[in-house]
C-alpha cells in the first residue's frame, strides 16, 4: 500500500486540489476540477481503514461513534483539510490540499475593489460560492492582509482550522469548532467577550449564528463569513429565509445596515489548463440597501451591473472579461453564465 505521505506528494506534483480514497477503487486526484486516475492499484477495505486511522489520530473514537470526522493536519509540509466518513460500513476519505502558504490577496484574480475590503472596520463581508470555489483561500488572504497591516485582534471560528496564520501586526486566536468551542454560534457569542476587532466565521449555518454575526457587526466589529450561495442576491435571500416570517422584515433592515460587500466565486477551466477565478462583487450602495430592505432582491443584479465605477461586477461581467483576456473560451463562459445572452452579446 502506498503511504499517505507518498500519495500527498504525488497529488501536490500533479497540481491536485483533492484526494479521494474509496475501498474498491484506485486513489483519485481532482485536477483542474475533474477527477483523474492516479495509476495506483485499487484500495482494499483494510487499506482505507489504515489510512483513516492514520489521519484521525487521537480522534478515531469520534469517527467510530458518529460515522464521520472533520480534521486538519500538515503532512510533508502540505496543509490538509481531512474528512473521513462511513459508506456502507467502510471508511472513505476526502482530502483537500491547501496552499503551503497563504497567497497574497492581489494574486488571486479578485476584482480590484476587493483589495479595499481589508480597510473596513465594521460590518459584514460575505464570500460565497459552491464547495471548492476557493472561498477559504480568499478569506485567508483577506485575514492575512489585515494581519500584516493593522494592529487588531482577530478571532477565527473554523471547522476545521485550515490555514495557520503567523501573527504579525495583529494578535490572532484561531478556534476550532468541536475542539475549542462547541459550535459556531457558541464560539461567536463568546468572541464578543474577547475584545476582537475582526471575526472570521467559517460558515453561517443557522439562525443563531447569523443573528449573532449581525449583532457583532452592529456593535462595531468587522465580520467575514461564508455561505454556499451562487450570487449576492441568493446570499441575501438565504440569510433572510433562515428566520421565521415574523422576523424577516427586521432582519432585512439590519442586514441592509450592516452588509458591506458580497464576493461570489467560481473556478473556471482555462484554455491552457488550470482554472481561473470568476468573481461577482456586490458593493453595498444606498441603492442596494434599499433593495435589501424592501425585499427586491431580483433587482440586485441590475444594481451591481451599474456599479462598475465603485468596483461592482456581476458574474457574467467577470466571465466576459475572462473571455476577452483569452483565459477561457466563449463556450466555457456560456456554460457557467447566469445570462447566456449577455455573455454571447458581449463576447462577439
Amino acid at each position: 500500500m502506498t503511504t499517505i505521505e507518498e500519495l500527498i506528494r504525488k497529488a501536490r506534483e500533479a497540481g491536485a486540489s483533492d484526494i479521494h480514497l474509496i475501498a474498491g477503487l484506485a486513489p483519485k486526484f481532482r485536477v483542474s476540477g475533474a477527477l483523474a486516475d492516479t495509476g495506483e492499484p485499487p484500495l482494499s477495505q483494510e487499506d482505507c481503514l489504515l489510512y483513516a486511522k492514520r489521519l484521525a489520530g487521537n480522534d478515531w473514537a469520534i469517527y467510530e461513534k458518529t460515522g464521520e470526522l472533520d480534521a486538519s493536519e500538515t503532512i510533508i509540509g502540505v496543509r490538509l483539510r481531512i474528512h473521513i466518513f462511513r459508506t456502507q460500513g467502510k471508511p472513505s476519505i476526502a482530502l483537500r490540499l491547501l496552499s503551503e502558504s497563504i497567497p497574497k490577496l492581489a494574486t488571486l484574480g479578485l476584482p480590484p475593489a476587493a483589495l479595499n475590503l481589508t480597510g473596513l472596520h465594521k460590518g459584514i463581508v460575505l464570500v460565497t460560492g459552491e464547495t471548492g470555489s476557493g472561498k477559504s483561500t480568499t478569506l485567508a488572504a483577506l485575514i492575512n492582509e489585515i494581519n500584516h497591516t493593522r494592529y487588531d485582534h482577530i478571532v477565527t471560528l473554523e471547522d476545521p482550522v485550515e490555514y495557520i496564520y503567523t501573527p504579525d501586526k495583529a494578535a490572532i486566536n484561531q478556534r476550532e469548532v468541536g475542539k475549542d468551542t462547541g459550535s459556531f454560534a457558541a464560539g461567536l457569542r463568546a468572541s464578543l467577550r474577547e475584545d476582537p476587532n475582526v471575526i472570521l466565521i467559517g460558515e453561517m449555518r443557522d439562525q443563531e449564528t447569523i443573528e449573532t454575526a449581525i449583532t457583532a457587526a452592529e456593535t462595531g466589529h468587522l465580520v467575514f463569513a461564508t455561505l454556499h450561495t451562487g450570487s449576492a442576491a441568493d446570499s441575501v435571500d438565504r440569510i433572510v429565509q433562515v428566520f421565521p416570517e415574523g422576523m424577516q422584515n427586521q432582519i432585512r433592515l439590519q442586514l441592509s445596515m450592516t452588509l458591506q460587500a458580497v464576493l461570489t466565486q467560481q473556478l473556471i477551466p482555462k484554455k491552457a489548463g488550470g482554472r481561473a477565478l470568476a468573481c461577482e462583487m456586490m458593493v453595498v450602495t444606498d441603492a442596494v440597501r434599499n433593495l435589501i430592505r424592501s425585499g427586491n432582491t431580483p433587482q440586485i443584479s441590475n444594481a451591481i451591473m451599474t456599479s462598475a465605477a465603485i468596483g461592482g461586477q456581476t458574474m457574467d461581467q467577470a466571465l466576459t472579461r475572462l473571455v476577452r483576456s483569452g483565459q477561457i473560451t466563449k463556450d466555457t463562459a456560456l456554460h457557467f453564465a447566469k445570462d447566456a445572452d449577455y455573455v454571447k452579446k458581449n463576447t462577439m
